[in-house]
């Protein structure tokens, strides 16, 4: 560069783009294109019930509440959810179940969920016959588009009007049938697209949660999605019209464990959808009950079990140490006592070391 200072060389199409994004050109989007005023318009306050009505139709299946979401959800989205992991083909079974992955999922917050949806869903995009370039530079054009204002479909590609529909089924976007040729794009895709942070979708909902020092829990709701939530962890007592008593026990804890969730996400969750009034007091969730649920957890890791193979009745020290140094140099060692000279090596090293013994006494 002019001066001897120090430059670098763009890529050429980054270059170019950059230009065109600085100084203007290029193609205009299809989907900013005029359209006439929609008799059938949509305000933020139904985009938003749109799209949690249909992303907690997927969660509604994931936690078995089949008679609420077998009618409603599709086939895309189940298949994402075998492929992700987050449910499983049990033998006996005659639909998928939850796995320990998905119970995980399901403690995550809402715009956790999708971006994991998603990515999984991108990952399966080529067997579903569309382009993943085109169809991730749609989802970037998502996060330059404005709530509540209705776009067009004109010029959108077959394959690109299939992806719109995939998206329409995970309220990424709302659509009132697929021959209207515009689309809402709702809150969920606009944050998974422009990197919104965390809890700015759980914002739209309030807590519900109250935790009590004696292990209870009530939930002031009356949707069965966040009744099944509960249940994970808790166990249920009791249920009114708009309320919920349970309690945390060792028990149910213990099961949760089991499934795959952890001491830290349980406490996180109750935080994490806590009823406002609880949240203005210092801490949310009372010690006594986070702490007896850390403690539950470790209760499992008070052993941990390795398969070996024991090595004992060595004639001399010399004899143990140098089977000792070997089996450490092989990284098989699981444990050794020099004054009961006993060595414990895995069941995956145990060939190497016992041809090694063998042409020792040789």
């Amino acid at each position: 560069m002019p001066g001897g200072l120090p430059g670098w060389t763009l890529n050429g199409t980054f270059r170019t783009n950059l230009r065109t994004a600085l100084l203007g050109g290029g193609k205009p989007w299809s989907t900013c294109m005029g359209l006439e005023p929609d008799k059938h318009a949509r305000d933020i306050t139904f985009l938003d019930s749109y799209a949690m009505e249909r992303w907690e139709c997927v969660l509604h299946y994931m936690v078995g509440a089949v008679q609420l979401a077998t009618k409603r959800i599709g086939g895309d989205a189940v298949r994402v959810l075998l492929h992700a992991g987050l449910m499983r083909n049990e033998e006996g079974e005659n639909s998928p179940t939850i796995s320990p992955t998905g119970f995980q999922f399901l403690l995550l917050d809402i715009q956790s969920q999708i971006w994991c949806f998603m990515l999984q869903y991108l990952d399966t995009i080529e067997s579903r016959n569309l382009d993943l370039v085109e169809c991730l530079a749609f989802l970037f054009q998502l996060s330059f588009l404005t709530l509540g204002k209705d776009y067009s479909t004109e010029g959108m590609s077959e394959r690109m009007l299939d992806f719109l529909q995939h998206l329409r089924e995970f309220g990424l976007v709302y659509q009132r049938k697929r021959t209207c040729g515009r689309f809402y794009p709702t809150r969920l895709a606009l944050n998974l697209a422009s990197g919104a942070p965390k809890g700015q979708v759980d914002q739209q909902t309030n807590g519900y949660i109250v935790v009590e020092t004696n292990y209870r829990v009530y939930a002031y709701t009356d949707s069965d999605l966040q009744v099944a939530l509960i249940g994970l962890f808790c166990e249920l007592l009791y249920r009114f019209p708009n309320l919920v008593v349970a309690i945390v026990s060792r028990d149910s804890v213990r099961q949760a464990l089991r499934s795959g969730i952890t001491a830290q996400q349980i406490i996180t969750f109750l935080k994490m959808h806590a009823h406002p009034e609880v949240k203005k007091q210092n801490p949310v969730v009372p010690p006594t009950v986070t702490d007896q649920i850390r403690l539950w957890e470790l209760e499992r890791d008070r052993f941990s079990f390795t398969d070996g193979v024991l090595y004992d009745q060595f004639l001399t020290l010399q004899d143990f140490e140098m089977l000792r140094n070997y089996a450490r140099d092989l990284d098989v060692l699981v444990w050794s006592s020099p004054i009961n000279r006993v060595v414990i090596v895995s069941r995956l090293g145990h060939d190497d070391v016992k041809r090694f013994w063998k042409r020792q006494k040789q």
